[in-house]
């Protein structure tokens, strides 16, 4: 019993974070004397026993790192991954690259192939039924240098490479607004991911700024094509339907769009279309997409670097967070100001 006792234990019953535990058992020096004594008592009550993978990683480099997407088919994450293979190679490290497939249990199975494989660090986008931390926690517990990118767990001590999703969400909707849109609807994406709860303040705070109101009737989560084709139906039958839609990413858009002109309904002159993402669908639609540019490969390659920082000791402390920029690609979907 006590030979299974974990960084985690030791990290809720001392009230810090596991990352923190396993500084203080490798004697990291950002750790404090008494958070280190307090730590290793505890483990030697317990008979606590380091993870036998952290130890092989140890012993041993794979010049490997490990990366978990969502999906390879949205532009964003195939930009983002030519991000971090051009660091990656240049750097001499091999890129072994996981898909959950937006799926919650592939994502334990993910998880568990970085640590077989020997990884040594982790590049990691959360899927969206996600909502258990345990398998990247084991990661952590591992001794292995996770960097979030994209879509970002709660209670890590890890590094985050993102973009200000609220701001960049307000931005956009701010241009239908100012473009003369009156009534703008929000194709949303799962309230359990941090970025879909940010895009919604961000249209929320847009409407407030120009003293417009928020009808919860004009915001449906519907974050793919098939979705979007039922959200935009429901919201075109409405009393009062919305002369704009705000798409949570491009693909949503795009099904919004192609169900508007199957309806006979114009673009962007009854309603107005805006993605997120402005991935490689922006440039082939007709008319061609207005979207949020996130700058896939920058994030890619910003998250690699923190990443292999970490791995060569670089880079020593408490985790951080990075922005990447983002910028408005205002195209044909969308009246010009």
């Amino acid at each position: 019993m006590n030979s299974q006792v974990t960084i985690k234990d030791i990290a809720r019953a001392l009230g810090i974070s596991a990352s923190t535990v396993s500084r203080a058992l490798k004697d990291h020096p950002d750790i404090s004397r008494d958070t280190k004594d307090a730590v290793n008592e505890l483990a030697k009550k317990l008979h606590y026993k380091p993870n036998a993978v952290a130890l092989s990683l140890k012993s041993s480099k794979t010049n490997t790192i490990g990366v978990i997407i969502p999906e390879l088919v949205h532009y964003f994450f195939s930009s983002v991954i030519s991000g971090i293979e051009d660091v990656a190679y240049d750097a001499g490290y091999n890129v072994m690259i996981c898909q959950s497939n937006e799926k919650y249990e592939r994502e334990i199975i993910n998880a568990q192939a970085l640590l077989s494989n020997r990884v040594e660090g982790a590049l990691i986008s959360i899927s969206k039924e996600t909502n258990d931390y345990n398998h990247l926690q084991n990661i952590e517990e591992s001794g292995i240098p996770i960097v979030f990118f994209d879509r970002v767990p709660p209670g890590f001590d890890s590094d985050s490479v993102i973009i200000d999703d609220k701001k960049a969400a307000f931005n956009a909707v701010c241009h239908l607004i100012e473009s003369g849109c009156k009534r703008i609807a929000h194709l949303a994406a799962s309230s359990s991911l941090e970025i879909g709860r940010y895009r919604l303040e961000g249209y929320k705070e847009a409407l407030l700024k120009h003293n417009m109101p928020y009808l919860e009737e004009y915001v449906i989560t519907a974050d793919s094509f098939d979705l979007a084709s039922v959200a935009t139906r429901k919201l075109i039958h409405l009393q009062s339907p919305p002369d704009a839609i705000f798409a949570v990413n491009d693909l949503t858009a795009v099904g919004a769009m192609k169900t508007l002109q199957k309806m006979g309904i114009g673009i962007p002159d009854k309603v107005a279309i805006m993605g997120f993402s402005a991935g490689s669908y922006s440039d082939i639609t007709t008319p061609t997409l207005s979207s949020v540019d996130q700058h896939g490969y920058e994030m890619g390659t910003r998250a690699a670097t923190v990443l292999l920082e970490r791995i060569e000791a670089q880079r020593t402390g408490p985790g951080e967070t990075f922005f990447v920029e983002t910028n408005l690609v205002i195209r044909e979907s969308t009246k010009k100001i």
